[in-house]
């Protein structure tokens, strides 16, 4: 079993206050992240923009890895994650995220590519702990 972590310190209220997110590897140390940063477009980042990194990142290698089973290589991935938060009664819940993946694959047919892209949308790890939320996804070949 692998273990990772990340930490978050917060100080003051929720719209006042502010806090520090901090990552295992220390590529992310005491980063600015607030109401501001992630409600009003403001400095800083915010969890939404974190979890949206994170299932670009393991989408991205999941890709890898299921187009390696076809004994294909990618030249080039690009995903961007763009995570939904909305006002759900008195509360806000991530409702939906949608996946935008761009590839370069010399050697694949637009079917090779189809289907890595939708085995990895349900099977990257990251995909599957967020599957409370609606994921869809625009996938071109380049």
């Amino acid at each position: 079993m692998i273990n990772k972590h990340g930490t978050a310190h917060w100080s003051g209220g929720i719209k006042e206050g502010g806090g520090e997110i901090s990552t295992q590897t220390g590529v992310l140390k005491d980063q600015a992240y607030g109401f501001n940063a992630r409600f009003e477009g403001g400095p800083g980042t915010n969890p939404e923009e974190l979890i949206g990194a994170a299932h670009a990142a393991c989408y991205a290698m999941a890709l890898s890895l299921e187009l390696g089973k076809q004994e294909l290589t990618a030249d080039d991935i690009d995903v961007k994650s763009t995570v939904s938060l909305e006002k759900v009664g008195e509360g806000f819940e991530i409702t939906k995220i949608h996946l935008d993946v761009t590839a370069k694959i010399s050697g694949a047919s637009e079917e090779q590519f189809r289907a890595a892209a939708e085995a990895t949308k349900t099977g990257c790890p990251v995909s599957k702990v967020l599957k409370g939320a609606e994921i869809s996804m625009d996938a071109k070949l380049v």
